[in-house]
């Protein structure tokens, strides 16, 4: 299955692409049949999808960010599916004036 270009993210260490109950349906890189990752981002995914973004009950977030160390999982929900892109994370200095 297409990875609807995942695969070509700049930088990206790897992807998932899962359906909604957190089964892979394409993947590469890093993160290649990753299923324990998955399953770990399924339940955050679950988690963050309860919490309340405005009195609109349907108004639910649609992107997620997780930094773990020197990495960072980009998670987006479109479709029915869970896109999840795994790139290096570089922490910018603050700008001092």
């Amino acid at each position: 299955m297409a990875a609807q270009g995942l695969e070509r993210i700049p930088d990206s260490l790897g992807y998932l692409v899962l359906t909604e109950d957190g089964a892979v349906v394409s993947s590469g890189g890093e993160l290649e049949n990753d299923e324990m990752m998955a399953n770990k981002l399924t339940r955050l995914v679950y988690t963050a999808s309860k919490i309340p973004l405005s009195a609109d009950k349907r108004d639910t977030f649609r992107r997620i960010s997780v930094i773990c160390d020197d990495v960072v999982y980009m998670a987006t929900v479109s479709n029915h599916r869970i896109y999840i892109c795994k790139r290096q994370y570089v922490t910018q200095e603050p700008v001092v004036t």
